[in-house]
Order: C-alpha cells, then sequence, then structure tokens
C-alpha cells in the first residue's frame, strides 16, 4: 500500500461512513472532571498561555497554539471525543494507509500519557503537597519532582512534536482537506461532531501556520529547559529566556 491515501482509499473510507453499519456512532457517559482535575488542567493551560503568550498573539502561530491549548490541553471532559478517535482510528485502518494514521496513533497516546501523568500529579499535590483550592508555582515544582518521572515527561513533550509534525505532512497532502470536508455531513449526522470538530481545527491551523518548523521547535525548546528548571530545583522554574 502507497504512504499517501488514493481517491479510491478516500472513496471507500467516505461510502462506510455514509452506510453508518460498522462504524455506527456510540455514546459513552463521561465521568466530567473533578474539581481538582480542573484545576490543575486550568493551571497548567494558563501557563502554557503565558510561556508561549508570543507564539499565542502571533497571526500566523496563534491558531495551532490555540488548537494545543484548547483541543488538547483545555480543562474538558474529552471522554467522548478520545473514545471516538480510538475506534475511528481501528475502522479507518482498512482504508488508510499506516503513515496516514500514524499521526492519529500518537494522538492516541499522548491522551493516554497525559491523563496517568496528570492523574500521578494530581495525587501528590493533593495528598504530599498539601494543595486544596489553588495552585502556586513553588506546589507544582514540588509535585513534579515528586513524581519523579523526568524520562515520561520529556517524552511527553516529544510526543507533541511528533504529532505537530506529522499534522504538518498530513495537511499537505491533498485528499486529507477534500476527505474531512466531504466526511462532514455524514460525520454530524452520524454524531461523530465532536472528533469532525477536533479534526477540522488541527487541520485548519497547521494549513494556516504553513511551515511548523519553528513553532514546534520552540515549545520543544522550551518545555525541556522548563523540564529541567523544575528538576534543579531553581527559584523560579517558569521564567525563561529564549
Amino acid at each position: 500500500m502507497s504512504d499517501k491515501p488514493s481517491p479510491k482509499d478516500a472513496a471507500a473510507l467516505l461510502f462506510e461512513l455514509r452506510r453508518h453499519r460498522e462504524v455506527t456512532h456510540q455514546r459513552v457517559q463521561g465521568k466530567g472532571l473533578s474539581p481538582e482535575m480542573a484545576m490543575l488542567r486550568a493551571w497548567q493551560s494558563q501557563r502554557l498561555a503565558r510561556t508561549h503568550a508570543d507564539l499565542l498573539a502571533s497571526k500566523r502561530y496563534g491558531p495551532a497554539c490555540r488548537f494545543f491549548l484548547e483541543d488538547i490541553y483545555a480543562p474538558k471532559d474529552f471522554s467522548q471525543r478520545d473514545y471516538d478517535i480510538i475506534r475511528i482510528h481501528d475502522f479507518m485502518m482498512r482504508f488508510l494507509p499506516a503513515r496516514v494514521l500514524h499521526t492519529l496513533t500518537k494522538a492516541i497516546e499522548l491522551q493516554s500519557l497525559t491523563e496517568e501523568l496528570d492523574q500521578k500529579l494530581l495525587d501528590v499535590l493533593l495528598n504530599h503537597v498539601g494543595v486544596r483550592d489553588h495552585i502556586t508555582e513553588e506546589q507544582y515544582a514540588e509535585a513534579y519532582r515528586l513524581c519523579d518521572n523526568y524520562d515520561e515527561r520529556v517524552y511527553q513533550i516529544e510526543l507533541v512534536t511528533q504529532i505537530g509534525r506529522g499534522i504538518e505532512r498530513l495537511v499537505r497532502l491533498p485528499l486529507i482537506g477534500w476527505t474531512l470536508r466531504a466526511a462532514r455531513r455524514p460525520a454530524v449526522r452520524g454524531g461523530w461532531e465532536e472528533l469532525q470538530g477536533f479534526l477540522e481545527r488541527g487541520y485548519a491551523a497547521f494549513k494556516h501556520m504553513g511551515k511548523a518548523d519553528y513553532f514546534l521547535n520552540t515549545i520543544e525548546k522550551r518545555e525541556k529547559i522548563l523540564l529541567d528548571n523544575i528538576y534543579q530545583n531553581v527559584k523560579k522554574p517558569f521564567r525563561i529566556n529564549d
């Protein structure tokens, strides 16, 4: 199989989406975020926005930055979307090349890893650092060190970069945009609107940005510096000068 989707691949995928048989949508009952997890993720999202304020304010890079802040790290319950991603990934394996699905596979891995790391971090914040209704930078950094998972945090940062580079490659494939647009109606009719919106926003943000090297390299460099600052017990670990 070629590493690019052919018109035949796209047509087969759309045909099956319209039939709504094996890919019939299933609603899941999300538990919602606990107040404590919502607090943690809001803090993390706000920290990311401060660290990358220049990218967020950029006409070129702003949409991609907002995509990560609002669709990846936002303090929201993504249970339905995440379930849909796994299910549609398994379905699409029959119609699209593995390379096209590689980025979606990495997105599933990032979601799972982030969930695991956040749960552990929250436990340490609440039960070892003494956080109650707000988080300070000092408490967050202390909890990060106590979790003692430096290598996993490095990998989490690198996964973000890998996913970004994968999206950048995908938006250059002409059939990807066409397939997304053509899939919109059957996706919405079938109940897949949350996933469809996520995919369209990611595609549009990276299509708008074009070459993503500076954007992704800057994020990876800054986040690794901050990670090292935390583990080296730097007094103000979230202050950074590029």
